[in-house]
């Protein structure tokens, strides 16, 4: 969550908020002041905040590296149901093979192929329906350990009892239940934003529970090819919402979370901006110059 909250108003001008800022945004969320400044030095001891200091006030802001992670990781966040192309009844797989007793490098392969949007077919196998990107093959490139092999193929359907479709790697009704909760969750929202009837604490504590709980949906589903899914799937609708609510509380929340920095310090905040769903989209430009070999930062 401190990640979400630092991101969501400082990711393209990197500017520092006073860690007293940071703990008082975080306690609106019920976090409390310890739990607060534990997660603010976790976060500086991995790379992903770097601290200022004038006397016995300190300031935290993005480091170049995580900045352009989360840059990246919210492009792809937000354009998980934005103008997808066609699909062209092709798939990547990625094989893989680690000796057994390395749980560890396993874990965290299977972890960064999920995150990259690939799903395992069989132990080992992991699919995607879309092209192998340039930011996978970049990631595929800095791994260390094991071995791999990656294939682009069409799907051979054979007349089996024992044959085992892709699709079958996503566990698409549990999907499915996964939007229809948070289009449950949110739906009630936007009526209050348009009568401005969300302001303060509880506009910036919504709008980081909305991009924490809809980032988890690209996910789950990365794009599957619509004519492989169910009818009347909520991918579309669910990004709607979360578009509503996210870009409808920005100006309340950036006013907000401007008034508590303040009270920490007398330097000016411009930097203080909440941006929207079409500048993540668009990408961030103060994040282009960052050191790329930081891999995503989770939003915690």
């Amino acid at each position: 969550m401190a990640v979400t909250l630092l991101a969501d108003y400082t990711l393209a001008s990197r500017a520092s908020l006073p860690s007293a800022a940071i703990v008082a945004l975080l306690a609106e969320s019920g976090v409390s002041d310890a739990g607060a400044r534990a997660a603010i030095s976790r976060l500086a001891r991995r790379g992903v905040l770097e601290v200022s200091r004038q006397g016995r006030n300190s300031s935290y802001r993005l480091t170049p590296a995580a900045a352009l992670a989360l840059s990246t990781g919210g492009r792809a966040i937000v354009s998980s149901a934005a103008g997808t192309k066609p699909w062209d009844q092709h798939w990547t797989l990625i094989a893989f093979s680690l000796p057994r007793d390395e749980v560890t490098q396993r874990r965290e392969l299977r972890s960064r192929l999920r995150w990259l949007g690939y799903a395992p077919l069989y132990d080992g196998l992991w699919i995607s329906p879309r092209d192998l990107t340039e930011h996978t093959r970049k990631q595929l490139a800095r791994l260390t350990f094991g071995t791999l092999t990656v294939f682009r193929a069409r799907h051979v359907d054979l007349d089996s009892t024992i044959r085992r479709d892709p699709m079958d790697a996503w566990d698409t009704t549990a999907i499915a239940r996964q939007y229809e909760s948070f289009i449950r969750q949110w739906s009630p929202l936007p009526p209050r934003i348009h009568a401005a009837r969300i302001t303060g604490a509880e506009a910036v504590r919504a709008r980081t529970e909305v991009m924490d709980s809809y980032r988890r949906l690209p996910i789950l589903d990365p794009q599957l090819p619509i004519q492989l899914l169910p009818p009347g799937w909520l991918r579309e609708p669910a990004r709607n919402l979360f578009a509503e609510v996210y870009d409808g509380l920005a100006t309340p929340a950036q006013d907000y979370v401007r008034a508590v920095a303040s009270r920490f310090t007398t330097d000016p905040l411009p930097g203080i901006r909440a941006h929207t769903v079409a500048d993540l989209l668009s990408g961030l430009p103060d994040t282009r110059d960052a050191d790329e070999s930081s891999a995503e930062p989770s939003r915690s």
